[in-house]
């Protein structure tokens, strides 16, 4: 892989800086799971309804719109090693927090302030440890990003099943909150110990040049970042990340819902069709570096959106069981390269890779939050399955996005 940035191997080594990436993936998506995994407990401890659930996952994701937009500027104030160890501490500590005001003090405005605050930091550590990630791809001069997102995919599933677990024990959510918070604070402070302190371009301003002109405050730090969004490429990358985004985040909120309505599932085989396309999803990203690596981004994704394109049409038109779950697989494997390979060109870039990559995670966290509302609507009005058409065409933009998203303007392997 080229690289247009020179990086020095830390002292430590490689490899210990990339398993503590590796750590750091696999603990994000063990706390987001978690929390998710025990909505419904909170919503009953809480007494809530509905609606009132989906207006905190709205302050949920306005704060984590918000870190996506202040992490370029918290990133060049603490850097990698001492921001993640701050972001991760943070993060444990709104686990905990999140428990304790929803468990034992039954505070439902505390609640959603905490969730505000979590999305916040939750974001920054997402964009922080994607430009690591992007710093160990170069370094060791192979396609990383999806493995490690595999990683994170690893870690939703350990939380997800931890979260059944405690919730059949009858383990109240205070006790498991604290518990996991107390695991990924001692895991993230050790694991970051073996992140390097020295700069980089990736890391900061870039340049001499671009440092001096670079704006002081945090304020002024956040419009630069979002300005950047009117940069024509940066678009592209951002629509071929918001089509596969937008099959992960719908098949995430409907499949299983999907497979029981549309096809007459159970529930039990419901939910075997969404574990289908979770594990395709986490062996498309296994596989993906490799495959990147001997054929190139360019042919690799749009190889990738075509068969989600077929397996979307596959599963909307299945009359066989046998034929709904392949399709699910091929579902899965369509979207599972679009946000991790998009992080991975933006940070191509030698001067704005801070900022670009948080950008592209804005358009793909947007994708996520829109997609769901979205494909509601639709399935209200004309059924789920023939909703699913519409993001067959948002994964045909990313076909479309993807030959010239994949074409930095520096050189880079494509």
């Amino acid at each position: 892989m080229q690289s247009s940035t020179p990086l020095q191997t830390p002292p430590t080594g490689l490899a210990p800086w990339r398993n503590a990436i590796f750590v750091v993936f696999a603990l994000s998506g063990v706390g987001f799971a978690t929390w998710v995994s025990r909505i419904p407990a909170v919503r009953d401890d809480l007494e809530l309804s509905t609606s009132t659930i989906g207006l905190m996952l709205f302050g949920l994701a306005g704060g984590s719109i918000a870190g996506l937009a202040a992490a370029p500027a918290f990133l060049a104030r603490f850097g990698a090693a001492r921001g993640l160890q701050v972001t991760l501490s943070t993060m444990a500590v709104s686990q905990i927090a999140l428990g304790l005001s929803a468990g034992w003090l039954g505070s439902a405005a505390l609640t959603a302030a905490v969730l505000v605050a979590f999305g916040f930091v939750y974001s920054i550590t997402d964009v922080v440890m994607n430009i690591e990630g992007a710093l160990v791809e170069k370094a060791s001069r192979r396609t990383l990003l999806p493995l490690m997102h595999a990683f994170f995919s690893v870690g939703t599933i350990l939380g997800a099943l931890g979260g059944s677990a405690a919730a059949a024990a009858g383990v109240s959510v205070e006790v498991h909150f604290t518990a996991l918070g107390l695991v990924i604070a001692a895991a993230g402070l050790l694991s970051c110990r073996h992140v390097p302190v020295a700069g980089s371009a990736l890391r900061g301003p870039g340049s001499p040049a671009a440092a001096a002109t670079a704006p002081r405050t945090w304020p002024g730090r956040m419009r630069s970042t979002l300005l950047l969004a009117r940069d024509p490429h940066l678009v592209l990358i951002g629509l071929m990340v918001v089509g596969m985004a937008f099959a992960e985040g719908s098949a995430n909120d409907w499949l299983a819902l999907a497979a029981v309505d549309g096809h007459g599932f159970d529930n039990a085989t419901g939910a075997l069709v969404y574990g289908a396309f979770v594990a395709a999803m986490t062996l498309g990203r296994v596989a993906g570096g490799p495959l990147i690596d001997r054929f190139g981004r360019r042919t690799v994704l749009m190889a990738m959106a075509v068969l989600g394109i077929a397996g979307i049409a596959g599963f909307i038109l299945a009359e066989d069981p046998v034929l709904a779950f392949a399709a699910v697989v091929l579902w899965g494997l369509g979207g599972s390269l679009g946000f991790p390979v998009g992080i991975s060109v933006a940070a191509d870039h030698p001067v704005d890779a801070a900022r670009r990559v948080s950008i592209v995670s804005i358009f793909g966290y947007s994708a996520f939050l829109v997609g769901p509302p979205v494909l509601g609507f639709l399935g209200e009005s004309y059924g789920l399955l023939a909703a699913f058409w519409f993001v067959a065409a948002m994964l045909l933009v990313s076909f479309a996005a993807t030959p010239r998203a994949t074409r930095p303007a520096t050189t880079s392997r494509v």
